[in-house]
């Protein structure tokens, strides 16, 4: 296993972490984790040298956005010494918090959950503008200067979805220990991007990366013609190593963030992160890794950056979310994956943010830098997921 200093923390953190958002289920319930799988999976990555696990109020929650069964399964499992050897991180979940009452009533909650008297990594889930602006109006910062104090939390930070200004705003604005963003071979410039990597890490963040292989997609059901890429350069390195290698070359990452859902899944990232160095991919690595991100992109429907600027929709569609779906649907076309694209699709996006709350005023069209014909594209979004 290989470790790396989180910033200005000097914790020292396995690179690959155990995220708790996909764990095994019993009966296609999002809301029943499979126990015995679960917890065979994470106690065998821990004892081979994982020392970083990854919660959240929601996660596996029958609704979007509920509170979840994660946190006390996370809290169950790591009773009998394997608490101390880990660094927990949880997220308060930013869209139940309406004063500053309940972010108090929400850490409290969330430390009973863990059975922990305190959380290693504290983030404020999701940061997007509607969500920071309103935090910062109900104290956010004396929130976090007060938990810090008495000790319920070790470190602070926060996981970000929204456009790179904002992502330098909101790094500039509180003395953060750490951040969480979103980065894979894909997804190089969505989001806060390799700029925003990059600007955190100058400002002494340590930065997380969620989401490093997409979600399974960079993983699983992979095409033969990237798979053929892969092998004329390393003919016994599976495309969970890839991936992965390709995050931990950037020397800003400390560690990734890894959904497993099985135990071969932990045996991929475990063999991975035994040679995940910075700044070690060759120039013929280089050049096969943009090959494939090159095939992925020509398979995109709809050029659409993420960068939210058509938002926010005056009747409520979640548009970059829209087009993200439908594009991931025909990037990653193995049956598996088009299934799993539907499945995550109906949970993420509720029928009010989907397209047929659209109501055609041509607002987004205007804002558009990409000159998306926004309106024609969310009714072919609609007629294959709607």
């Amino acid at each position: 296993m290989r470790y790396r200093l989180l910033g200005n923390t000097n914790e020292k953190v396995s690179i690959i972490g155990f995220g708790c958002m996909r764990l095994p289920i019993l009966d296609g319930n999002m809301g029943k984790i499979d126990e015995e799988k679960a917890g065979t999976m994470i106690r065998y990555a821990i004892d081979q040298g994982v020392n970083y696990v990854d919660t959240a109020w929601s996660y596996h929650s029958s609704v979007m956005g509920q509170k979840g069964e994660s946190e006390p399964f996370v809290g169950r499992l790591l009773a009998g010494g394997y608490r101390e050897k880990v660094n927990i991180a949880t997220k308060l979940p930013t869209w139940l918090v309406h004063s500053r009452r309940d972010m108090d009533d929400l850490l409290d909650a969330q430390l009973e959950r863990l059975q922990t008297g305190t959380i290693d990594f504290y983030l404020l889930h999701a940061l997007a503008k509607p969500v920071w602006e309103k935090l910062k109006s109900l104290g956010i910062r004396e929130f976090l200067d007060k938990a810090l104090a008495s000790g319920k939390i070790r470190y602070a930070g926060f996981s970000y979805h929204d456009n790179t200004d904002l992502f330098r705003e909101i790094v500039d604005s509180y003395d953060w220990s750490f951040c969480q963003i979103q980065y894979n071979l894909l997804d190089e410039d969505f989001q806060a991007g390799r700029a925003g990597l990059q600007y955190a890490s100058e400002k002494g963040l340590g930065v997380i990366v969620m989401e490093p292989l997409r979600g399974g997609k960079l993983v699983k059901g992979v095409p033969g013609q990237v798979l053929n890429i892969y092998h004329s350069v390393h003919p016994s390195r599976t495309p969970a190593q890839w991936a992965l290698r390709w995050v931990w070359n950037q020397p800003e990452v400390g560690l990734a963030l890894s959904g497993m859902n099985t135990m071969e899944d932990v045996r991929q990232n475990l063999e991975a992160a035994s040679e995940g160095d910075a700044d070690a991919l060759s120039r013929q690595e280089t050049l096969a890794l943009n090959q494939v991100k090159a095939f992925y992109s020509g398979k995109i429907k709809v050029n659409c950056t993420t960068c939210a600027y058509c938002m926010p929709c005056p009747s409520g569609v979640n548009i970059p979310g829209n087009f993200s779906y439908f594009n991931d649907y025909f990037m990653f076309d193995s049956p598996k994956a088009r299934e799993n694209t539907i499945i995550f699709y109906h949970h993420f996006i509720q029928p009010d943010a989907s397209p047929s709350a659209c109501i055609e005023c041509g607002q987004c069209e205007e804002k558009c830098p990409q000159k998306i014909p926004i309106i024609e594209e969310l009714k072919r979004v609609g007629e294959l997921f709607i």
